[in-house]
């Protein structure tokens, strides 16, 4: 596949998503390190802004939009969370599934994604394989979100991830950022590090911060190396090991992720590894308190 010509121009460079909200408009979500520091405090602010506002008042901002969900692996949550924001925006919503739609037939995705660009505003696409959220972004010339693609990134998990951390941490997003909130914590990833989309996104989103990396894995799902090599670049700790119990007196945070069976060559392989880890009342009883 090559980019068409006719492409519009969007920023995938890494920090290329900054603090400056005029030059968000119009630009896709497909990996974490398109933000900077700056555009990630930016997101996370106006965040804590719309949960702090009334209901009415939220309702009206994408009055008249239209998202495109489209999904091509299954989902609950992810998707729910896609239909029920841009709803609670004041936007509509219809939703396309793989096997009801014309890929079933032999569409390409990106002829999909052009195809889907004529009747919305911005795409939100969960695909099985990596890069497909680039793919699409680059054919439709819309706006288009990354809700996991295969193995690769979930960037919008990982914004959610680390708001989440800085509410429970501190209460909220404070002055000082991001930055401000998580320096010094240790962030202890734990279960199929080789498959989960998420914990790659939120590693390479936490890469430039002060905090330790902690992987906890079984032998073959490991953190690959294209995480490990980035966050290496950063200021980030990181350390990988094979026991969660003894680590976890030390973590402010376990971030625990299910052992795939989806992503498995064969079953023997998943059923080696399922249940290699479990959080359960004594282990948290042994936490940081």
């Amino acid at each position: 596949y090559t980019t068409p010509k006719h492409a519009f121009i969007m920023a995938f460079a890494p920090g290329s998503l900054s603090d400056d909200a005029a030059a968000w408009k119009g630009q896709s979500l497909v990996g974490v390190q398109q933000l900077d520091e700056a555009g990630l405090n930016l997101v996370l602010a106006h965040a804590e802004r719309l949960r702090g506002q009334p209901r009415d008042k939220v309702l009206a901002r994408q009055r008249g939009k239209i998202l495109a969900n489209v999904f091509y692996e299954p989902s609950t949550r992810t998707s729910c969370s896609f239909q029920a924001a841009m709803l609670r925006l004041g936007g509509s919503v219809f939703c396309v599934a793989e096997a009801t739609s014309s890929a079933k037939k032999g569409e390409t995705l990106e002829d999909t994604a052009r195809s889907l660009a004529c009747y919305a505003d911005v795409l939100v696409l969960r695909h099985p394989e990596s890069g497909a959220a680039k793919r699409a972004a680059v054919a439709s010339r819309k706006p288009t979100l990354n809700a996991g693609d295969g193995v690769g990134e979930h960037p919008t998990q990982a914004l959610l991830d680390v708001y989440t951390l800085c509410r429970e941490m501190c209460g909220g997003i404070p002055a000082g950022g991001v930055r401000a909130a998580l320096a010094g914590k240790t962030i202890c990833m734990v279960g199929d590090l080789k498959h989960g989309r998420t914990v790659h996104s939120l590693a390479k989103l936490l890469a430039n911060f002060d905090v330790a990396l902690v992987y906890v894995a079984p032998a073959g799902l490991e953190m690959p190396a294209a995480v490990t090599d980035v966050v290496s670049r950063g200021t980030a700790s990181q350390k990988s090991v094979d026991a969660l119990a003894p680590v976890v007196a030390d973590c402010d945070a376990l971030y625990v992720t299910r052992v795939q069976r989806e992503r498995f060559e064969s079953q023997a392989l998943y059923e080696r590894t399922k249940g290699s880890y479990v959080v359960d009342a004594a282990l948290l009883r042994t936490a940081k308190k």
